[in-house]
């Protein structure tokens, strides 16, 4: 069947273009009407704007390049498949829920409030987003050149791995499983509680009561800078490079640093003995 296009159209009310198949649409505005592309599939956007909420439900197959979001284009991608995102800014929340084959580069979230709930299979790449709860209860999401400013990252997310990447966010990767982070910069108190298997490779850390309730967290040459009462009933196996302000009742395992400005350790709540402190100098 032969490709449609479509060009430099306005096109408003509800579901404009529903159940869309095999279309090209270039420079093109959704305006002023709910759910334009309902259950499209095989879709490529170029250079379109969305003015309007739910523009992509129950959608497969769906490429966008140079498009923009605007605020009103709330709760965007949703209970879809296959979806691709390129050199884009979003400025609505709520993007992308429930949805599975994600992927993102060179997008641009202006309010990436609850965007990211419940996904599955993500590639970012160069992405930078700025809200709150972002990525709660993913699985299998890979990031790279990834910046946030937003609490509450990752929760609840499993089988995360991230390089190179910048997180402002108080209580990142809180209740998750199978997190590795690479060569990347984190800050914000109460980092990863309540987790399972955490490694970090090559990062600088700044955390108030961070790594605390965690079971098996790997640490390999880290920097805690500005980090106190860390590993708090952790099972920890930490090499850290620098000191460490202060540490607070690790359940078991091995810590070396050069030195440990205040060590807690009480006995009527861990066995000491079950920790192995080494300090370099």
């Amino acid at each position: 069947m032969e490709r449609q296009e479509i060009r430099q159209e306005r096109l408003t009310g509800e579901r404009a273009l529903f159940a869309t198949r095999g279309t090209d649409i270039y420079d093109t505005i959704f305006d002023d009407g709910e759910s334009p592309l309902k259950e499209c599939a095989d879709i490529n956007l170029s250079d379109c704007i969305f003015r309007w909420k739910y523009p992509l439900w129950y959608s497969r197959g769906v490429s966008a390049k140079g498009c923009t979001w605007q605020e009103g284009a709330r709760a965007g991608m949703w209970y879809s498949d296959g979806i691709e995102v390129e050199n884009s800014l979003i400025e609505a929340p709520k993007s992308f829920r429930r949805s599975n084959n994600i992927k993102l580069s060179g997008v641009r979230f202006f309010d990436a409030r609850e965007t990211l709930w419940n996904c599955s299979d993500i590639e970012l790449h160069d992405v930078t987003a700025r809200g709150d709860y972002f990525g709660m209860n993913c699985e299998d999401v890979r990031a790279e050149s990834f910046e946030i400013s937003g609490n509450y990252v990752f929760d609840g997310a499993r089988n995360v791995a991230m390089i190179n990447s910048k997180l402002l966010s108080k209580d990142a990767f809180w209740n998750c499983e199978n997190v590795m982070v690479c060569d990347s910069f984190i800050t914000g108190e109460y980092l990863g509680w309540n987790s399972k298997n955490l490694t970090f490779e090559n990062c600088t850390i700044e955390s108030l009561q961070g790594l605390c309730y965690i079971d098996t967290l790997v640490m390999v040459n880290c920097k805690l800078i500005n980090t106190t009462l860390a590993f708090e009933y952790s099972t920890v196996d930490a090499d850290i490079s620098g000191k460490i302000d202060s540490v607070m009742n690790p359940t078991s395992g091995m810590i070396k640093a050069d030195s440990i400005g205040e060590l807690i350790l009480q006995k009527d709540r861990i066995d000491p003995a079950k920790t192995k402190i080494i300090c370099r100098s």
